[in-house]
């Protein structure tokens, strides 16, 4: 089969390949990108999510009636950009096609660390009225755009490279930038809150975390950049065909495997936010310790997070990563039984459920990326893997802060228990589809090969 070309962006990303003729692309190489590039991205989205908690509903929404409102117009705002960034994939895989992936990567975080360092800017409310509104939505859409462009191929390639019985312990590798962005994102809203008063927290202490997440990207554009400009990078990509494919073609042949994979890693994706930002403003707003104190546990818990991931990676390689899903969502389905009773016993209780979440959502998560990328064909495994993710985090983690605070806070908190079993049940149900399909497309290739 004829691989597809990747055109270059102009003579500079030639030129770019030949300096580095010279440096080899290691495994090894591949997987620092792949956790420097997640890790950047994942630190803008959870510096805006803290923000959604613990800014925005005073210095955008001070208008609406109660802090619980107000809490949830600013969720409503940080799902915009879950759902800009299937957008942003198909806009930035014609500027991939087109101009070639060092020029769209370094447009798409430009964007991406452009948004949000103008949120560090902002004003508030009080100064500019409704068109603060304005201005942190646009920019949210902007940071979702931007994601959508993000997509760089090394995670597909890393998982195309790894040996066969260590795929579980690769498809790991990109997960570990979540907890990595999160414990930093933490770290640094933690300590302006410990350390400032209210009044100066609210008036500039906030800002800082958005101007580190706009160094965080350009670091992470040239560490991404000096793998993709490298020329055995090129062949690598091209060897795999890892090329971007127009989306509709790639749909009528990989529908229903985009439709599976966008379901499988349901009951993570729910968990994610659910142990992430739900948590915070549950306690924020409620009670049971301050918001210092929780980040603190928070960053704890995500350490939690890593070791569990790597213990994924084992573990899958042990029984099969759709196995690892399994198990992961099975105990994701018991653990929503005494969710909500752990956050609503005090700080030991909310303490207990931080560290157990972070525990099972790395079981979890740490196989959920491209958990059925294998039934795409390698021609079209790029562009249906990055689509496949965009509607994943649409479906399953997109709406879940706001959803999980409206059912608690109008109905009991029991109802984040039946939320996140409910991603379970679907994980659950798309493994097996998924398994019977395999089935199904084995018995019938043996007789298919008879009647040839």
């Amino acid at each position: 089969m004829a691989t597809a070309t990747n055109p270059t962006s102009t003579s500079m990303e030639r030129d770019a390949r030949r300096i580095h003729d010279d440096k080899p692309v290691s495994p090894a190489n591949i997987a620092i990108g792949v956790v420097i590039g997640r890790m950047s991205e994942f630190f803008d989205f959870f510096v805006y999510g803290l923000a959604s908690i613990l800014v925005f509903p005073r210095l955008v929404f001070p208008f609406v009636a109660d802090p619980v409102s107000a809490t949830l117009c600013s969720f409503a705002v940080f799902s915009l950009a879950f759902m800009a960034r299937p957008v942003g994939s198909l806009v930035f895989m014609w500027i991939d096609r087109t101009y070639g992936r060092g020029t769209k990567l370094t447009i798409a975080l430009l964007i991406l660390g452009g948004s949000t360092a103008s949120i560090a800017f902002l004003p508030g409310y009080e100064s500019i009225g409704l068109w603060s509104v304005a201005l942190l939505s646009l920019f949210r859409l902007g940071q979702g755009f931007a994601l959508g462009g993000a997509w760089d191929g090394l995670a597909s390639l890393l998982s195309l490279n790894a040996p066969k019985n260590r795929r579980g312990w690769y498809a790991m590798v990109p997960q570990l930038g979540a907890p990595f962005g999160f414990a930093l994102a933490s770290v640094l809203f933690g300590y302006f809150v410990a350390n400032l008063s209210d009044a100066d927290f609210l008036s500039w202490g906030w800002r800082y975390p958005f101007f580190v997440a706009f160094a965080i990207n350009v670091v992470a554009l040239f560490a991404r950049l000096r793998i993709v400009a490298t020329r055995e990078f090129g062949e690598l990509l091209d060897a795999n065909e890892l090329q971007p494919q127009p989306v509709f073609r790639m749909l009528r042949l990989h529908g229903r495997d985009v439709l599976l994979g966008a379901f499988v890693p349901l009951a993570s994706f729910a968990m994610f936010h659910l142990v992430t930002i739900f948590p915070l403003s549950w306690v924020t707003l409620y009670g049971g310790q301050s918001p210092a104190q929780f980040l603190v546990v928070q960053v704890f818990g995500a350490i939690v997070g890593v070791g569990t991931i790597i213990i994924s990676g084992l573990l899958a390689d042990r029984i099969g990563r759709r196995s690892q899903l399994m198990i992961g969502a099975i105990i994701i389905a018991i653990f929503s039984f005494s969710a909500p009773f752990l956050l609503n016993a005090g700080s030991v209780g909310q303490d207990a459920f931080i560290i157990i979440g972070f525990a099972i959502l790395g079981l979890s998560f740490g196989q959920a990326s491209g958990s059925v990328s294998f039934r795409f064909s390698q021609t079209y495994r790029y562009t249906g893997a990055a689509l496949t993710s965009d509607l994943a985090w649409l479906i399953g983690a997109g709406f879940a802060p706001l959803v999980a605070l409206g059912l608690a806070s109008n109905f009991g908190i029991i109802f984040i228990g039946g939320y996140l079993i409910s991603g379970a049940i679907c994980t659950i149900i798309a493994l097996t589809v998924s398994r019977a399909l395999d089935q199904s497309d084995e018995s019938s290739a043996p007789a298919a090969a008879g009647r040839r």
